[in-house]
């Protein structure tokens, strides 16, 4: 029986493992997938090792960009972006290879598209880890301006104290990439001034429990357009499947 999994640390919250294990079983795939909660990456060889029939494995926080360190080659868009959330794992002449790839920006760019309008040029980023990278890819390649915020002052981003009105009209297009208001700590969210958001304003999540967080809800009363990330996980799982199976990605 082939076997997959996800990467990271904690893995409570997972998604992936009924999505894939309800899929095999749906589809009648001779497969299963895991959970390798792992608390440092430099227990990744010991995950490899524990499972000869791994064929292909998610990253999720915090490890999308350590582990790069340990793969054997990595697609051109996830070199780009400088994250991996998605591993291939193969033997060649007996010996392991391991590709990695990155299915986040595929997810949110074919999420996000659909809404995006003449008006929306500029976008902040709220977060800087591995998923923010792809969010920044991702909006780049859709043709929007982009800005990380972040709560400490680094070269080319800015500090959420710095987040005007003024900025929020210029910027319409803010995307949560934190795990700021993710269930149980569903009273929490950015600290922006939602008051001067509008119906010109779009906020995307990626959290999904809960379905509205307090970010979404604060803005939809002030007329914008909000979406979660159920849609981009989704998407970025169907990608995963692609990237793990078809011969092209070897």
């Amino acid at each position: 029986m082939d076997k997959y999994g996800l990467i990271g640390f904690p893995l409570g919250h997972s998604f992936s493992i009924g999505y894939f294990n309800e899929k095999f079983q749906n589809e009648g795939i001779d497969a299963e997938y895991f959970n390798f909660e792992i608390p440092t990456i430099d227990d990744f060889p010991a995950v490899l090792e524990s499972a000869p029939e791994l064929k292909g494995l998610n990253v999720t926080i915090p490890y999308k960009e350590k582990v790069i360190d340990f793969l054997d080659a990595v697609s051109p868009e996830a070199r780009a972006i400088g994250a991996v959330n998605v591993i291939r794992v193969s033997r060649r002449g007996g010996k392991l290879h391991l590709k990695g790839f990155n299915s986040d920006v595929i997810g949110f760019r074919q999420s996000i598209e659909p809404l995006l309008e003449k008006h929306h040029k500029k976008a902040l980023i709220l977060g800087t880890g591995g998923a923010s990278k792809a969010v920044n890819h991702g909006l780049k390649s859709l043709g929007l301006e982009t800005v990380f915020v972040s709560r400490y002052e680094r070269n080319g981003m800015i500090q959420y104290d710095k987040i005007t009105p003024e900025v929020v009209k210029e910027y319409n297009v803010i995307v949560n990439c934190t795990p700021v208001g993710m269930y149980p700590n569903v009273d929490d969210c950015p600290k922006l001034p939602y008051e001067a958001m509008d119906h010109d304003t779009l906020l995307y999540d990626l959290l999904y429990n809960p379905d509205e967080t307090l970010f979404m809800k604060k803005g939809a009363e002030q007329g914008a357009t909000v979406k979660n990330g159920l849609e981009m996980l989704l998407l970025q799982a169907f990608a995963s499947w692609e990237f793990w199976t078809d011969e092209c990605y070897k």
